[in-house]
């Protein structure tokens, strides 16, 4: 397991008596400290995003493959309740958990309907976006996002990984 979700399992989770459980580090896309765990009886799918040297934002990839075959999007048929992604600049730091349902709302898990993304930019309440779409982005992203911070908002963190009815 990384240093950043080791902070965030002995800061935030711990504190929130989740059940952290089933860790596994993903093969591929190692850069981005891919892995899968489950919270309570949530599946997880982690990454730490990448700050790019042109563009506000963070990247990250979002995509699996199946057996040598090409990579694809997840679907809404894969076992996630959540994708969280872990973001940092210099001494800030924070982390988005996204519910499956959001994902395949914004077109980012596939459907029957539409192809998903294997990638896209998440924007963090620190980062001030410079196009309207990116603003656009930015505003339903931070619905999901909290700051690691000395004094976090755990009723907001349990909200977060509260399932949507």
């Amino acid at each position: 397991m990384n240093n950043e979700l080791i902070r965030i399992k002995e800061g935030v989770y711990d504190p929130c008596a989740f059940e952290f459980s089933d860790f596994k580090n993903e093969s591929e896309s190692t850069e981005y400290h891919a892995c899968r765990f489950k919270i309570n009886t949530f599946h997880i799918v982690c990454r730490n995003a990448k700050i790019t040297p042109k563009k506000i934002g963070q990247f990250v990839t979002f995509w699996k493959r199946i057996e040598k075959g090409p990579i694809e999007p997840f679907t809404e048929s894969d076992l996630i309740d959540f994708y969280i992604v872990n973001v940092r600049n210099k001494d800030q730091f924070g982390q988005f958990v996204f519910p499956k349902s959001i994902l395949i709302k914004k077109g980012i898990i596939s459907t029957n309907k539409k192809e998903g993304k294997r990638a896209f930019r998440v924007y963090p309440i620190w980062d001030i976006p410079q196009n309207k779409q990116a603003e656009k982005t930015q505003k339903w992203q931070l619905n999901y996002f909290y700051k690691i911070e000395k004094n976090i908002n755990f009723d907001k963190v349990r909200e977060l990984f509260t399932p949507l009815l």
